[in-house]
């Protein structure tokens, strides 16, 4: 039962539910900050595990990989099997692969760990948002609850690097993995008291075989976006793309034909949930234009430190807390429409500041780009994810909230293999043209292959054929940055146009 209270016909909530949310905010957060706390304990991993190239990338990627892939089956179980169960299974979970992570003695076996934190990170996104909206039915608390799930995830993707860089100061890279496991007993302690538990009462028993399609469907067409980005259009990245496409035809047709369908598609006949569910989609893709670039700007550009480059971003999560809590107290006097419109408007100005930056300096400027980039976005994170889940039924709200997770990803799979894709190209084709003359074979091959390789290249070099490769690779890196910036703030401008013609007739509030 709610702690709910009826006032003049809107449902209040009390201490109990906004408990709760600060329950379920720190678990998003520590979901979110997996993510990416991984990334400065790499050298160390390397030293000490010595992973093929190979499997350093499956240590780095197999996390986010599974996520997507499982996201919306793990929603649809929870509105089966209870969503507070679910959640605290996952949670569960989560924490003891945590502890065995930290102690991996090998390179597969860490992979394994990062594998199973995925299976267990699919089974939170989807439970935290539908509990919220159970939990909050009046519109207002609600809108202010989104936000703070929002802000979650932002501030989790903000601090990861910087909670990383804090604690391999003073301790092994396996402590990284260390900083989940007290909040994750904590969801457990305070779950069954805070929480309420809600599924489907009249939900038929799980389709393991669309369930099996749907996982994937996701998990071959990230796959073989991901390849594009990494390696360029070739057989297995196009073959995985067609497999996937496929696989998700078939999908589509047996949830068409199924007597209790896994995912009721009749959610894409309401307008507001397709175009909502498009824009959160090519949202994460614009975000994408930064994040693909600014921490390598600031540490392979600039020359900052790990911990350096971590501080200079907590500007930008300060702009998604604070734009997801002034989000919603705005959207009760401005329509969803114009605030899409206007946060996407300022998103693509803050990505055209991008496009100026240069390789001598431009740290200021790209604060402030990432401010306006963050605090545009963050509303509109939290109106389209209302849109979305709130269009959907209470009893497939599970699968709404893993529909608009998995819808987050694949923009963020593509925002990986379009922007990254052209930013590769354009490096790879400017630094060829410009390679300083008397640098070997091998070392030109490496410089080309990333801003990283040119580097280790150029300091191994003398003098000033080593400064000449560095500068030649920062050049060519900012001009794959410039374009790319560019492209995501027309995108951005676009789909402010769409959500003000396609979402005006929602109303304020």
């Amino acid at each position: 039962m709610l702690s709910a209270a009826q006032d003049g016909g809107t449902v209040t909530v009390g201490r109990r539910e906004w408990l709760g949310l600060a329950v379920l905010a720190l678990a998003c957060l520590v979901y979110s900050m997996d993510l990416t706390v991984l990334h400065l304990a790499v050298p160390e991993i390397s030293a000490v595990l010595r992973p093929t190239s190979s499997q350093l990338l499956w240590i780095i990627d197999v996390y986010g990989f599974l996520v997507a892939g499982l996201l919306l089956t793990m929603g649809t179980i929870g509105d089966r099997i209870g969503r507070r169960r679910l959640l605290m299974t996952g949670a569960a979970a989560f924490a003891a692969v945590s502890i065995i992570a930290a102690f991996a003695p090998s390179a597969p076996v860490l992979i394994g760990c990062r594998a199973m934190l995925g299976i267990a990170g699919a089974t939170l996104a989807p439970s935290t948002l539908s509990l919220i909206f159970t939990m909050f039915r009046d519109p207002a608390q609600r809108s202010v609850a989104v936000g703070v799930w929002v802000g979650s995830y932002s501030v989790g993707g903000s601090i990861g690097p910087l909670a990383g860089g804090l604690m391999l100061e003073h301790f092994w890279w396996g402590a990284v993995f260390l900083l989940a496991v007290p909040v994750m007993v904590l969801l457990l302690i305070l779950a069954p008291r805070v929480l309420p538990e809600f599924r489907d009462p009249d939900a038929g028993r799980l389709d393991l075989i669309s369930a099996a399609m749907c996982t994937g469907a996701v998990l071959t067409v990230v796959f073989g976006m991901k390849k594009v980005a990494q390696d360029g259009p070739g057989t297995l990245a196009l073959g995985a793309l067609a497999a996937g496409l496929m696989i998700g035809v078939l999908f589509v047709r047996r949830q068409l034909t199924a007597a209790e369908p896994m995912l009721d598609l009749r959610l894409f006949r309401l307008g507001s949930f397709r175009t909502a569910l498009a824009i959160n989609m090519v949202a994460i893709f614009v975000a994408f234009g930064y994040f693909l670039f600014v921490g390598q700007y600031f540490q392979l550009v600039l020359g900052m430190s790990p911990l350096r480059a971590g501080i200079a971003t907590i500007p930008a999560g300060l702009g998604f807390m604070i734009g997801s809590q002034l989000g919603p107290r705005i959207a009760r006097f401005v329509r969803p429409a114009y605030m899409i419109g206007g946060g996407m408007a300022m998103a693509s100005a803050g990505l055209l500041l991008l496009t100026q930056i240069t390789a001598t300096g431009g740290v200021e400027l790209t604060i402030g780009a990432s401010l306006l980039v963050s605090f545009g976005l963050a509303p509109v994170f939290g109106i389209t994810t209302e849109l979305i889940v709130g269009t959907a039924p209470p009893e497939q709200a599970g699968a709404a909230s893993g529909l608009s997770e998995t819808g987050a990803e694949f923009g963020g799979a593509l925002g990986i293999s379009i922007l990254g894709s052209i930013s590769i190209a354009i490096y790879r084709t400017q630094l060829g043209s410009s390679m300083p003359y008397g640098l070997r074979d091998p070392d030109a091959r490496s410089a080309r292959d990333t801003l990283g390789a040119a580097m280790e290249v150029a300091n191994s070099l003398p003098g000033k054929l080593g400064d000449a490769v560095a500068d030649a690779a920062k050049h060519a890196f900012l001009a794959g940055m410039h374009l790319t910036s560019a492209i995501a703030a027309g995108a951005a401008l676009v789909i402010a146009l769409i959500a003000m013609a396609r979402l005006r007739h929602i109303p304020a509030g």
